[in-house]
């Protein structure tokens, strides 16, 4: 059916995708799961639907599943075109499903009778899910930037990318802030398997030959895992520590945290209650309570420094430079920061 259509590998998908609309025609539970950014759902079954024709393959054969697949799609062409046209206008469309099989090369036989431009992702979804994996392997420049908690590393990342910088904002793509109080103001977190998709089409827009920062994170952001191939290059890479004061930090947190959602903070702080200590859950619960954010901020960082202090050194970094900015504000320190980081590795790093 879909000898005449062309196809592209994964390889070139991101290229291609600059110049066609991505239709992801599995199911919507499979595409709710996980799916390429930038792809809009549009099923040729339904999750029943899909379900019913893999029941009838599995107990009837082939063509009785060919069958009730056309029964379920037939009356459903027209609308496909009329909203092939709402989606795509320009007629450009790069059509995939699982593997590239039959729901592909069926839509893609469909909308190109009906005029469009299509390509089709050999491979389909799976295939691609393989090529990205593989992908966090190039052999990048990677810098970590590393501090205690409250530092506004973030907000200093953020400002070295307006200067030019390549970035890969981890907290930002999973939509959470690393700790246990990380989910607080965001945004729902992506399935692991679409963090990992965010996190591919980023990291395809990076230059390998210059330096890419990423901020210390742990394995977990809240409920998606960095890929292990980058966590690994992330744990053997140079890190720039930055030494901030006590006080600096505690005031960044209540700037950050206070008076957003006090249930939140207080049922956040029962998760960590084994590390931290039924006394000291207590102590934190009447602090919050009585709005003393200054005296919860303190006893909370202790906790998080200790952490901080023990996860560092279980890490295998190649190198940890420290220093202390004396910038008041991201921007400023984000400047010191790249220039100390340009002495210690023979300017290597240009920015605006």
């Amino acid at each position: 059916m879909n000898e005449l259509i062309p196809k592209i590998e994964a390889e070139t998908l991101f290229a291609e995708a600059k110049n066609r609309v991505i239709l992801d025609v599995r199911s919507p539970g499979e595409y709710a799961k996980g799916h390429i950014p930038g792809a809009h759902s549009f099923p040729l079954f339904t999750d029943d639907e899909r379900a019913q024709v893999g029941t009838l393959y599995t107990q009837s054969g082939r063509q009785a599943a060919f069958f009730a697949g056309l029964d379920f799609v037939g009356p459903k062409m027209s609308l496909f075109v009329k909203k092939a046209l709402q989606i795509a206008p320009k007629k450009q469309l790069l059509i995939h499903c699982w593997r590239g099989g039959m729901r592909s090369a069926s839509m893609a036989w469909l909308l190109q009778s009906a005029g469009f431009d299509v390509v089709i992702l050999e491979g389909g979804y799976k295939k691609y899910r393989s090529h990205i994996r593989q992908a966090f392997s190039a052999p990048a420049n990677i810098l970590i930037l590393s501090g205690m908690t409250g530092s506004g590393k973030t907000d200093i990342l953020n400002e070295m990318k307006k200067k030019g910088v390549q970035v890969l904002d981890l907290e930002g793509i999973a939509n959470h802030k690393g700790s246990v109080f990380g989910h607080i103001g965001q945004l729902q977190q992506p399935s692991s398997e679409q963090f990992e998709n965010n996190l591919a089409k980023r990291w395809n827009e990076f230059d390998y030959s210059r330096p890419v920062w990423i901020e210390d994170e742990s394995r977990n952001i809240g409920k998606v895992q960095i890929p292990e191939t980058l966590y690994h290059a992330m744990n053997k890479a140079v890190v720039i520590r930055i030494d901030l004061p006590v006080q600096y930090r505690i005031d960044r947190l209540i700037t950050e945290y206070a008076d957003i959602d006090d249930d939140a903070i207080g049922q956040s702080l029962l998760k960590i209650k084994d590390s931290l200590g039924l006394k000291n859950v207590q102590d934190l619960l009447q602090l919050l309570s009585s709005k003393n954010y200054q005296g919860f901020a303190l006893k909370i960082l202790t906790y998080y420094d200790e952490s901080y202090d023990y996860s560092l050194k279980r890490k295998a970094f190649v190198r940890i430079e420290r220093m202390t900015p004396e910038g008041l504000t991201p921007a400023e320190q984000a400047v010191e920061i790249l220039d100390f980081t340009n002495k210690i590795l023979n300017d290597v790093i240009e920015y605006e």
